[in-house]
This record gives structure tokens, C-alpha cells and sequence, in this order.
């Protein structure tokens, strides 16, 4: 047998003995999807020798996450299709990251965007998802991305190829967001300390049991991605940088990119909160909610406490 024929076992790096744990590690098999994400924090480099809003570190690199991206592709000519959708200005979205890749050496660069999910629900581009290697989702309004192309039969041929080949969905800022399940929609930085103010729906379901949120340190989101944690504790919160990533390899291995860092929020020992009283509008209590901060070059294994998702 395959490894994809066997699975794999899910299980969270925390002491043995905890019995819920055991339960998981033994019941949790999940298939191993063949693809890789690259999952950016928004403002990836672009070219410029330095990083807005802070010093850059010594091991800084211009362009370093879509060099990544080109190079995980591991075509010597890939054809990579950029999908912006989620941007209001998806013609000039595009000619940014065409220009780029194509001075990273990508000369069959490909353009997707929708207005509408009627527009979408076309077989049209099923073809052009056969045949590219590469698929990078701008960044924009994360809301747009998942009502447009729910059900479609260019997300299902997406999917289906992220599980059997080795291509790469690389997405930013709200592209990142929906690539992930729960997913953030609504919830400013002037209501994340209240009780139930921050909004969520499902995503594109690339990541089950996990949120992502971008621009993470910038925008100062940590109690709104705090929120997400406390109402659904068997999900792990990941919270990304700006001009930072994580690459996932085989579903849940991630290992951190760029010039930043990332902020992983854990729920599955919260002892105590406040969530449930959300009519009073009262701020936010959590007790003992786990943080790890990583910095480029660590790794992490995404817990998965869930049956797994078939």
C-alpha cells in the first residue's frame, strides 16, 4: 500500500499521558494531499531592499517568498495563473504579479478573476487547472473569494489537484485567510475585545481546524484571532506577518518563510472564558490559551484533534 492508501496519523505534540491525546493519535488517519500552500501574511517583498513599518532582519532576502513559490513549482517552465478576485482592481493586481514572475522567470503567467458566481460556475477553466502548476490568490476582500467560488466546478478541480499532484496554491492577506476553515470575514480592531464581535464563516477548507489571519503584528490582531480560538478550541489559530509565510507540506507541515514571524494560538486546554456572554457585551476573557512564536527557518506539525476530514 501507498502512504496515501494508509494516511497518516494527526497528532499533537503535548505530554502522553493526557488521555484526549491518546484518543486522537490512534483514531486520527487523515490523507496526505500531494500539493503544497504557501499561506503569506500580506506585503510580501516585491522587490525593494527593506521592509516597511520595521528593521529588516540579517537573513532578509528580496522577493523571497515568490522565489519560493517559482522554485516549489520545480518546472524549469511553469504556467502559473494568478487569481484576483478578491481585489477591486484585479487588471492592475495582475500586471504587478505578471511583471514580477516574469522577472523570476515564469513566462506563461495565466489570469482568473470573477465579478460574479454566476460567472463562475462555468467549466471553462477546469482545462486551464489541468494545466497549470502554479495558482497564486491576491489579496482583497476574503468574503469575495469564498461566496464566489463555493461549489464550483473550478474549486472542486482545484481541490481535487491539491490533493493528487504536486502543484502550489500560494495565496496573500485575504487569499491567505481563505484558504483556511474557520475563516475571518468581519471584526475591526475597534470591537476584537468584545465578546462575539469578531465574524466568521467557512473558507475554501485547503486547511480544516485552522484560521489564518494576516498583517498579524502590523494590525495588532492577536485577541481578534484570540475570539476564533475560544469559539471553536479544537481549531489552532495561526497568525502571520507581513512579508511572511508558511509553507504546508503533506496537509499539516508547516515551516515558517520570509522576514517576519508567525503567532500560533492553541485553544484545546482553555480552561475558562466568557465567550458564551455575548448579549451582554462585556471583554473578553481566556484562561490558559497556549501561544508559540516562530521565526524563520521553524517548523511546526499542525495538531489535529478532529476525526479526520475524508
Amino acid at each position: 500500500m501507498t502512504k496515501e492508501d494508509l494516511g497518516r496519523v494527526c497528532f499533537l505534540h503535548l505530554p502522553i499521558e493526557d488521555e484526549f491525546l491518546v484518543m486522537a493519535k490512534k483514531q486520527n488517519e487523515c490523507p496526505v494531499p500531494n500539493g503544497t500552500l504557501i499561506i503569506i501574511g500580506g506585503k510580501e517583498n516585491k522587490g525593494e531592499d527593506g521592509i516597511e513599518n520595521r528593521e529588516k532582519p540579517d537573513d532578509f532576502f528580496p522577493l523571497e517568498i515568490l522565489k519560493r513559490f517559482v522554485e516549489l513549482t520545480h518546472k524549469e517552465e511553469p504556467i502559473v495563473e494568478v487569481i484576483t478576485t478578491a481585489s477591486s482592481e484585479g487588471e492592475q493586481t495582475f500586471d504587478e504579479y505578471k511583471k514580477l514572475f516574469k522577472e523570476l522567470g515564469v513566462n506563461k503567467v495565466g489570469h482568473i478573476h470573477h465579478f460574479s458566481r454566476k460567472e463562475a460556475m462555468g467549466n471553462d477553466l477546469v482545462d486551464r487547472v489541468k494545466k497549470a502548476h502554479g495558482f497564486f490568490i491576491s489579496g482583497g476582500d476574503q468574503l469575495k473569494l469564498t461566496s464566489i467560488y463555493g461549489g464550483t466546478p473550478f474549486l472542486t478541480a482545484l481541490k481535487e489537484r491539491y490533493i493528487n499532484d504536486k502543484i502550489v496554491i500560494a495565496g496573500t492577506s485575504a487569499g491567505a485567510m481563505a484558504l483556511s476553515t474557520p475563516m475571518i470575514f468581519a471584526g475591526s480592531k475597534e470591537v476584537e475585545e468584545l465578546a462575539g464581535e469578531i465574524k466568521i464563516t467557512t473558507g475554501l477548507e485547503f486547511m480544516k481546524d485552522v484560521c489564518i489571519d494576516t498583517h498579524f503584528v502590523n494590525r495588532g490582531r492577536f485577541v481578534r484571532m484570540a475570539q476564533v480560538v475560544v469559539t471553536n478550541p479544537t481549531s489552532i489559530g495561526i497568525g502571520i506577518e507581513e512579508d511572511t509565510a508558511i509553507v504546508v507540506r503533506e496537509g499539516n507541515e508547516a515551516e515558517v518563510i520570509g522576514s517576519g514571524l508567525i503567532i500560533i494560538i492553541d485553544g484545546l486546554h482553555i480552561a475558562e472564558s466568557n465567550i458564551v456572554n455575548i448579549s451582554e457585551k462585556k471583554t473578553l476573557t481566556i484562561k490558559n490559551l497556549r501561544v508559540h512564536i516562530l521565526g524563520c527557518g521553524e517548523k511546526y506539525s499542525v495538531p489535529q484533534a478532529n476525526p479526520p476530514h475524508k
